[in-house]
């Protein structure tokens, strides 16, 4: 128990943490777009079960080193790229986040399956489904990255622990405005492609910095909260009765 007293293992955890947190945060968009397709009562239940499903599975693959280092094995070359099998999951899981959000994005431009009602259609079991197919994929990447960064196991545990807790706890809000505001909500959609593109690009050995990445989505981010911020001054400014817009400003007498 002498890592307790070591200050370093106490920066790891927190640089780790951090670093958790920024990789769920497209997970976090990911679960809260399709349970918002659900009915209101089973939204706050599937994002529950979603990040506690992405909390099991990052265990379950964190002690499951031996496996995952045999994942880095090459199985087959195509055109000169050696394929192995994590490959084939982040290849596999890009392109489902690419036919996902594109589908997404085409109904909310179309309308909502052609005028159907939201979460007609849409169950329980098909939404969990999807998501723990995703989580998968972010959790083998979240699981690579802890293990790149730190040496012992109960740190790489404890940042998990940590950070899917502060999802857990941040999810209704996040998912809350993604849902109020729908320029918001196609911009994360917007993410999710990005970040599809990254994860085929690092299944076939082409690799995006994370950092030009989230640096892109942060930009856009503030560049949306300016537009909103305008918006909802225009909103208010609107709001106010036409009498008091146009009554004249008494002058006062000497």
């Amino acid at each position: 128990m002498d890592w307790l007293t070591d200050p370093e293992i106490w920066i790891a955890l927190a640089t780790l943490t951090s670093l958790e947190i920024v990789l769920g945060i497209d997970n976090i968009v990911f679960i809260s777009i399709l349970a918002g397709k659900l009915p209101a009562h089973q939204q706050a239940r599937a994002r529950t079960l979603g990040l506690a499903l992405a909390l099991i599975g990052r265990l379950v693959l964190l002690f499951s080193l031996a496996w995952i280092m045999r994942l880095t094995t090459p199985l087959f070359e195509v055109f000169s790229y050696e394929i192995s099998g994590r490959d084939l999951i982040l290849i596999g899981g890009g392109l489902f986040l690419l036919a996902k959000s594109t589908h997404e994005i085409h109904n909310k431009l179309e309308g909502e399956e052609n005028g159907q009602e939201a979460g007609q259609g849409v169950t329980f079991a098909g939404v969990l489904t999807q998501i723990l197919l995703l989580d998968l994929v972010f959790s083998l990447d979240s699981v690579i990255t802890a293990v790149g960064m730190v040496e012992q196991v109960p740190v790489m545990v404890a940042a998990i622990v940590i950070a899917i807790i502060i999802m857990m706890l941040s999810a209704r809000a996040v998912s809350a405005f993604i849902h109020r505001h729908p320029t918001v909500k196609m911009l994360a959609l917007s993410f999710l492609l990005l970040v599809g593109v990254a994860l085929i690009a690092e299944g076939l050995d082409l690799h995006i910095p994370r950092g030009y990445i989230y640096f892109a989505m942060a930009f856009s981010v503030f560049v949306e909260m300016l537009n909103l911020k305008v918006r909802q001054r225009k909103a208010r400014a609107a709001a106010r009765p036409v009498e008091l817009r146009k009554m004249p400003v008494l002058e006062e007498k000497p």
